[in-house]
């Protein structure tokens, strides 16, 4: 089922392609991310009324990180997601609801939510693997002179890994905690849970938009003002 989840939303991006090749385009940052080190670039593509496409890859380049009294916390990873979102407004702003599917690769500390009467905790170890994932997300999204964009946005996803686990020493957990023991010692675990996939705030700018294309910023004004 998740495959077939994942590979409708890789098709609806790439019969979306052709539509892609001559809409409005935006690059966009997301600010938040970047003020934590992490890569996380975007680009929408206008594919018609109330509908974008969205390309969005996301980097972490820290090996380790600290976190309270630990400076082992292992913090890289690579995600790459397609979204479709679908805006109210149908000049493509506002609030919009989106889908979305991914691939990712990691090298991460584990965390644990609400144990031992604290809100974040960290497993000991570490584990390096990759996964995919799909999901739903919401958002907000504000044009401003002309060109300017702001958008808000939240994804909730459902993740499913594939990863080898590893001591805090760095030496291969051959007993990790699989739901199923098996027979012999085995360090390949996998996991499946419904995570935030990604949270934001980027500034963005159209960077090619067919309306524009031989007109000046006057002319493009006045006939703003006309079609009002």
């Amino acid at each position: 089922m998740k495959k077939k989840i994942f590979f409708a939303l890789l098709a609806l991006a790439m019969l979306a392609m052709p539509s892609m090749a001559k809409s409005q385009i935006y690059a966009k940052l997301n600010a938040l991310y970047a003020c934590v080190g992490i890569i996380n670039p975007q680009l929408e593509f206008v594919v018609g009324p109330h509908s974008s496409i969205s390309i969005d890859p996301m980097f972490s380049p820290h090996k380790t990180i600290r976190w309270g009294d630990r400076n082992d916390i292992h913090a890289r990873f690579g995600i790459f997601q397609t979204e479709y979102r679908f805006y109210i407004n149908r000049e493509v702003r506002g609030f919009y609801v989106s889908a979305n599917a991914g691939m990712q690769a990691f090298d991460l500390t584990r965390p644990f939510i609400f144990q031992n009467n604290k809100l974040i905790t960290f497993e000991p170890g570490y584990g390096k693997g990759w996964g995919m994932m799909v999901g739903l997300g919401i958002g907000y999204s504000h044009t401003f002179k002309e060109r300017w964009v702001v958008d808000a946005f939240f994804a909730f996803n459902r993740m499913w890994s594939r990863y080898n686990d590893y001591l805090a020493n760095g030496e291969i957990n051959l007993f990790p905690a699989h739901q199923h023991e098996p027979k012999f010692p085995d360090p390949y675990n996998g996991s499946a849970e419904w995570l935030p996939s990604k949270i934001g705030v980027s500034i963005g700018y159209k960077i090619f938009d067919p309306a524009f294309k031989g007109k000046s910023a006057k002319q493009r004004r006045v006939e703003k003002l006309l079609s009002e």
